[in-house]
Order: structure tokens, then sequence, then C-alpha cells
């Protein structure tokens, strides 16, 4: 099931704006460095095998905003060299992830993207609850899936822009099985200081330019953000009781998330750290994927060193 959203009470400060997620998401709050961040493995059941990426896409999205969003997860499990991504890549960014298998006894997940679900005529309205978001996720497979439900700006959910920018969770136990489900919302219109930091100026803290988004969607390159970080949260703590750091199991920070805001080398509050730019548009990435995408992803904590780790 979902983390509750009650237990995810944001946080401004005046010199950070950046996110992190317990189970349920991706948050605003102040970056705090730890000497070292360790994930303990809590004994839970891990996604192993073939899982499909199945997209519920509620609301108007663009042709070429889905293509941004397919295009992420297609670069996931690829080999870069089969994918045409030179270093560095999605596929290498992704194999942290593959590092916390090795203290389960579970092989690391292959990812591929399954079906779409194109919802244009909002079905269940333009204000969403939690329950809904479970709703629509099961219009995906019912197993063996990590089913994903992305809004448009102009559909509200609860919590979103308040205190998170995606959530991640899973079903109830039923007999065709249990999937994992991943929501995440455009923030382009609604709040983009919060979730599609740092393409956009923040809400508080240090007002320095916003970078140019790799795909030239604020919104689009926002959502890639919250769905990588959900995504190795998924698969590294698919139902609750995977790997997260010790703390409160209500609102735990997961591989991604306990690196809030650091997306390159030199990161602090307000800035996002040293990061590649393309000459000729400007725009500021971190890893190559497919299809000569480009994007940016957040750091992952390294179980091998117990530290936040970026590309490059």
């Amino acid at each position: 099931m979902a983390c509750s959203t009650a237990s995810l009470a944001a946080t401004l400060l005046a010199f950070a704006l950046l996110f992190q997620a317990c189970l349920a998401g991706r948050r605003l709050t102040a970056l705090v460095q730890e000497p070292a961040i360790t994930m303990k493995y809590h004994r839970g059941a891990l996604l192993s095998g073939r899982i499909a990426v199945n997209f519920i896409w509620y609301g108007n999205f663009s042709a070429p905003q889905r293509a941004v969003i397919t295009d992420f997860v297609s670069s996931l499990s690829a080999p870069p060299a089969a994918a045409g991504q030179p270093e560095p890549s999605v596929a290498t960014w992704f194999k942290t992830a593959r590092k916390y298998y090795a203290n389960s006894k579970a092989r690391f997940p292959a990812l591929y993207v399954g079906t779409h679900v194109l919802d244009s005529s909002y079905s269940l309205g333009k204000r969403l609850t939690d329950g809904d978001l479970l709703k629509l996720a099961a219009k995906g497979a019912p197993s063996r899936a990590i089913n994903v439900v992305l809004t448009a700006d102009d559909v509200a959910v609860d919590g979103f822009c308040m205190s998170r920018c995606g959530t991640h969770g899973a079903s109830p136990r039923s007999r065709s099985g249990r999937f994992a489900y991943v929501w995440v919302g455009n923030p382009a219109s609604q709040c983009p200081g919060q979730c599609a930091w740092p393409f956009h100026q923040p809400v508080y803290g240090p007002q320095a330019a916003p970078l140019t988004p790799p795909n030239g969607d604020v919104g689009a390159d926002g959502m890639v953000i919250s769905l990588a970080s959900m995504i190795v949260g998924t698969v590294t703590n698919p139902f609750g009781n995977g790997f997260y750091q010790e703390g409160s199991a209500d609102a735990p920070l997961e591989a991604a998330t306990a690196c809030a805001g650091v997306y390159g080398k030199g990161a602090y509050p307000g800035y996002a750290g040293s990061l590649l730019v393309d000459q000729a548009s400007g725009a500021s990435f971190n890893a190559n994927g497919a299809h000569g995408r480009r994007y940016l992803v957040p750091a992952l904590v390294d179980p091998d060193t117990s530290s936040c780790a970026t590309l490059g």
C-alpha cells in the first residue's frame, strides 16, 4: 500500500529548495549531508525477472512529452552501446541500484516498456486522491509490473506541490498477484519552482538562474527527475520492507531520496552540482539516454561507499 501523505510534512528553508520522498514520494526539504548514509535491508521481497513498466497517461500529454518519458524508461536497462548511449549514460546510473541486490537472494529486474493507456477524458475528474491513483494504476498489468501513472499539468493530486512531487507504492495482495506503482505529476503550471527545480527558479532559497532543460520542456524534464527517483525507490524498496535508511518506516529515505538535490559533484543547497552542458542549446544534463536523449538524473546512495554517487 502507498505511504500516507500525512507522514510527508514538507519543509521549506530559505537556503534550500530540494527534493526528498518517503515510500510515497519526492518532496521539498533541506539537504543534510551525512558522513555515511547506510541503507539497511529489511528482508522484504524485491522485484526480479522481467518487469513491465506500463504507462497510464492521465490528461493531455503531447506526443513529444510522452516520448521524452518513454525513452527514459527505455534507457534504464538497455546496454549503453547497443542503445546508442555514450557515457555517462542512464544505464550506467541505474547500475548503482543493482548493487543493492548483492545483499539479497533476488536477481536484479530487467525493466522493459510495456503497455500505454491514454485517459485524455479525465475519467476520474481533475482532482485525484491516493485511492484514485491506485485505481488508475490498476489499469496496467496485475503482476510483474511497475504501473506508472502520469498526471497532466491541469490535474490536482492530494499533496502534490505541498508535500510531494511523486509517489510509489504497491497494490494490495490478490489472487491475480501484486503490482508496484508510481505516480508523478507534471509540475509545469502548478509548482515548477518546487517540482521542476533546477529547471525553474525556486520559490525559496538562492535565486540563481534556472538551468535549461535537456529536452526543452520544464514539465517533462522535471517529471523525469521524479520518475527516476521513484523507479529506483520501487526497485530497491517495492513493498515498504526493502532497502531504506533507518528511521521512520512511514517516511524512509531511500536510495535516491537520501541524496535529494544532488545531481553533480560539488552540489550544495541551491546548486545542483557540476553538470554537462550542450554547447548548441545550453541545456544542462548528466546522463545520455536512448535515441540521442539527454537527461538529468538524481544522485544515488552507493551501498559500497555509503555516500551519494554522481555520474562523471
